[in-house]
């Protein structure tokens, strides 16, 4: 399966909340970029301890999602616009239960790598200036991703993103994240045996299923 690329999307670090930075307003980049192991060439990370990093190289939430987040939030101008949940990429035709953990994606020259889903922070809220929308994104399991970079490359807006390798068979992200972090969704002991043995996923979500498996 391939999709076009409607934009790549960078940010620098700006004030958000008058005590902290952030660099979640991203916005669109024309012609090429480069896209190496700790991200897009232009886009910075401001938490460092929270954010970044190879196996959050590069973020993906979902266009498909922002007709249902219009209609919840009753309109917001930040869904008119690109990056509305500081994306990296903005495309249509991948959600959370159609890719795997571990799914291998060709774009432009640049190979990447389905790594880990994205926890939602307070941050979205804030930008937002909605409450409620954290939860929502926990029940709803429509929290976005992040890739890994195996390739560096280039790519611009209007390549396509396709799908060259499946990754493990069973844990589409949106199933990993419920079971890690949906507390209606609660994961036997079997099946965080198996999260810890993805070897796809990153470190820290596989450690959460050990932890999990000890208590």
């Amino acid at each position: 399966m391939s999709v076009t690329v409607k934009a790549i999307c960078t940010g620098l670090p700006q004030p958000f909340n008058g005590a902290e930075l952030s660099a979640i307003a991203k916005q669109p980049v024309d012609g090429p970029v480069v896209i190496r192991t700790f991200g897009i060439e232009g886009d910075t990370v401001a938490d460092t301890k929270h954010h970044g990093g190879p196996d959050m190289a590069v973020h993906h939430y979902p266009h498909d999602h922002y007709a249902d987040w219009d209609a919840w939030l009753g309109g917001h101008d930040l869904l008119a616009g690109p990056a509305a949940f500081g994306e990296n990429l903005v495309m249509d035709g991948f959600i959370e239960t159609g890719v795997l953990i571990g799914d291998r994606f060709r774009f432009g020259s640049a190979l990447l790598e389905i790594s880990q889903p994205r926890q939602p922070c307070w941050k979205i809220e804030h930008r937002f200036g909605r409450k409620g929308m954290v939860k929502r994104i926990v029940k709803q399991h429509n929290c976005g991703w992040y890739y890994r970079v195996l390739e560096e490359g280039e790519a611009q807006a209007g390549d396509t993103f396709e799908k060259v390798e499946s990754g493990h068979d069973g844990w589409s992200v949106a199933r990993l994240f419920a079971k890690l972090y949906d507390p209606a969704d609660k994961p036997s002991a079997a099946e965080l045996e198996e999260i810890a043995a993805l070897d796809r996923l990153c470190e820290p979500w596989r450690d959460k299923a050990r932890k999990a498996l000890e208590s």
